[in-house]
């Protein structure tokens, strides 16, 4: 069973409850960020709809995005000297595995960040809010195609 549906119809309904038109261009863009398992950033969504929506500005996007950080609906990723990449499908705080070839960012499984993060609030005295855990590496893909490169 896909989650996506359901995590777009969420988003959807706390827009609109919170007044928010939900027109038919956001509602292209929210179904892109929802359903993107790749971060996609600004750019890439606007790329992507283009040939259904030839009339979407990128300032739409951007708008369209803008409104989701200000509800909590989206986390946005941002790194130094690149485009900021953006996740609506997890958008609390959670780990991401960053490859440094291709720039694939990949969500793993956190069991114990919970406990960690309540365990660091308790040893620093911080009333922690929030959190960003980056890993860089090679994902699968580029091990592969470095390992098969004989130079």
């Amino acid at each position: 069973m896909n989650a996506a549906p359901s995590r777009l119809d969420a988003v959807v309904s706390r827009l609109r409850r919170m007044g928010r038109r939900i027109s038919p261009q956001r509602l292209a863009i929210l179904r892109v960020l929802v359903e993107s398992p790749l971060h996609p950033t600004a750019e890439a969504v606007h790329r992507l709809l283009l040939p259904n929506h030839p009339d979407m500005s990128l300032a739409t996007v951007y708008k369209t995005i803008a409104v989701l950080k200000e509800c909590g609906e989206i986390l946005e990723l941002q790194f130094s000297g690149q485009d900021n990449r953006y996740d609506a499908r997890r958008p609390a705080p959670h780990p991401h595995c960053i490859c440094l070839a291709c720039g694939a960012i990949a969500d793993p499984p956190a069991d114990g960040l919970t406990e960690l993060t309540e365990a660091l609030a308790r040893a620093s005295g911080y009333a922690i809010t929030s959190h960003r855990l980056d890993f860089y590496g090679l994902c699968p893909k580029c091990q592969a195609g470095k390992s098969e490169d004989p130079a």
